[in-house]
C-alpha cells in the first residue's frame, strides 16, 4: 500500500527543519548504504548522529505523534530516527530495495523495516526531476509532493529517485516497524478504520452500527498484531 499522507509538517516546521538542517555539515550519503545501495547511490546525507540530525528528527518524530492518518496507515511499533537527504546536479539513487533490519550505529536499537517512509521539505516548483519512483502490482508510481507532505510505502518495493537536474531535493527519510507485520492485514486494517471514520461523521459515535465495526477493528488488530 502507497498513501501519501499530507501535512505532516506545517510550513512553519518545514522553515524550522531547514533553518537546523541546512546549516549542519553534509556528507557523502552512502554512510548509510549497504553494499548493493552504495553503486546506486549518489546524494548528500547528514551524519545520523550529528546534533542537526537530531534535533530536526526530533521535530519530525513528533509531527508524526499527531498524524491521524500516519498512525493508522502504519500502525508503528518502532520507528528510526529520521535522517535527512539531499539531491543536486544530476544526482540520484538507482533502483534499489531497502534493507530489511536496520541497526541504529553505536546501540542496540534495530528495527524490521516493514514501511520506509520519505517526507518532502522542498517545494517542488524550486527543483526539476527528483521523482521517488516505486514499483507497484500496476507498474511504477511518480511521487513528487509538497514540502511538508509525506508518501509511505513498502520497504520491500523497488523504488528510485530520478535524476535532480534543476534546484535541490531535500528530504528526511526514515524506515518503521509495522506492530502488523503482514502488507494485506495493514491494508484491511486501514480501510477498515477509513469506513469507521467516514460512518461515525454520519451516525457518531455512539451509533451501534460504529461501535460493532469499531470492535471488529480492534478484534482484527488484537488478532495479528505482534507487540
Amino acid at each position: 500500500m502507497l498513501i501519501a499522507i499530507p501535512d505532516v509538517l506545517s510550513p512553519a516546521e518545514v522553515a524550522r527543519v531547514r533553518t537546523i538542517i541546512d546549516a549542519g555539515s553534509w556528507v557523502d550519503g552512502n554512510a548509510t548504504s549497504g553494499a548493493q545501495s552504495a553503486l546506486a547511490k549518489r546524494n548528500a546525507q547528514l551524519p545520523e548522529d550529528s546534533a542537526a540530525a537530531r534535533e530536526a528528527g526530533g521535530i519530525v518524530l513528533d509531527a508524526l505523534g499527531r498524524s491521524a492518518l500516519f498512525v493508522a496507515a502504519a500502525l508503528p511499533l518502532k520507528v528510526f530516527p529520521p535522517l535527512f537527504n539531499r539531491y543536486a546536479g544530476g544526482q540520484d539513487f538507482g533502483l534499489h530495495v531497502d534493507t530489511a533490519v536496520r541497526v541504529k550505529r553505536g546501540s542496540d536499537f534495530r528495527i524490521r523495516s516493514d514501511l520506509s517512509a520519505t517526507l518532502f521539505l522542498e517545494d517542488p516548483a524550486d527543483y526539476d526531476g527528483g521523482e521517488l519512483m516505486i514499483e507497484g502490482q500496476f507498474g511504477p508510481q511518480s511521487v513528487k509532493l509538497p514540502a511538508g507532505h509525506m508518501v509511505l510505502y513498502p520497504a520491500s518495493s523497488l523504488h528510485r529517485v530520478m535524476p535532480v537536474t534543476r534546484g535541490t531535493r531535500t528530504a528526511s527519510f526514515f524506515w518503521l516497524q509495522s506492530m502488523v507485520r503482514d502488507e494485506e492485514s495493514r491494508r484491511i486494517l486501514f480501510d477498515l478504520d477509513q469506513a469507521v471514520q467516514a460512518v461515525s461523521v454520519d451516525k457518531g459515535l455512539a451509533d451501534p452500527s460504529v461501535v460493532h465495526l469499531t470492535g471488529v477493528y480492534h478484534n482484527l488488530l488484537r488478532r495479528w498484531a505482534d507487540v
